[in-house]
């Protein structure tokens, strides 16, 4: 991740061209919907004013949660499409808007802290298993595409290991009713999604949770562990 802490006063706002914000996060919808057949709709999207040009969402939140990075409108969920007509369309109205997928549909998304992605990441290509497609959030977020209908085998997954629940991982399973911020979607001035691993023609299949759950759990609760330690 690409993050620049420091004060309000001090940020100085990257300069891209709005219209080459809008472009790529068209470019964006259109790949998802089109190569990978997922439905894409738009989200909130960052203005810029104030004294210090810092970025705002659109919402009108001042204390907004994820700037730039969630749904726009209640009806989100019935407006999420696969059409590249009605893609261009959507984005034709706000060119910035954030692009999300809908989770619970073609895939589910298991949410798990960035230095645990990464430590469950690497044992899983050491072992020989692909995960599939892997995105990571400014926010220090790894998301592992997963076939849908991954709650209850998580949580199936998770009881067998021992865990009561996954709250006591830092472990959230994305699924019906919920959506995940996918790539070049920024959150505010903290960066960009970004594809660990991209969805490509290779990579297109999903892993089942079941196959992944197991990995996932040690690295989470080897990262909490390690927290607990940290002075």
């Amino acid at each position: 991740m690409n993050e620049t802490p420091g004060a309000e006063a001090t940020y100085v706002p990257r300069q891209e061209s709005p219209r080459g914000q809008g472009e790529e996060l068209l470019s964006a919808a259109l790949r998802y919907a089109g190569e990978r057949h997922w439905d894409v709709v738009p989200g909130t999207w960052l203005e810029t004013g104030g004294r210090t040009g810092a970025p705002r969402c659109s919402c009108g939140d001042a204390e907004c949660h994820a700037p730039g990075a969630h749904p726009a409108r209640r009806d989100w969920k019935a407006a999420a499409t696969a059409s590249a007509t009605v893609v261009r369309r959507l984005w034709a109205t706000h060119p910035r808007a954030a692009v999300l997928l809908p989770t619970g549909r073609t895939f589910d998304v298991v949410d798990v802290p960035e230095t645990a992605g990464c430590l469950a990441l690497a044992r899983l290509e050491r072992d020989g298993r692909a995960p599939g497609p892997v995105a990571a959030t400014p926010d220090r977020r790894m998301y592992f595409f997963v076939l849908p209908g991954a709650t209850a085998k998580a949580i199936d997954g998770l009881h067998a290991l021992g865990y009561a629940s996954s709250a006591a991982l830092d472990l959230a399973v994305r699924g019906e009713g919920d959506w995940a911020a996918a790539p070049p979607t920024r959150f505010g001035r903290s960066g960009r999604a970004q594809w660990v691993r991209r969805p490509t023609a290779a990579r297109a299949w999903l892993p089942d949770v079941a196959d992944l759950i197991g990995t996932l759990a040690y690295a989470c609760g080897r990262e909490r562990l390690t927290a607990r330690r940290r002075p």
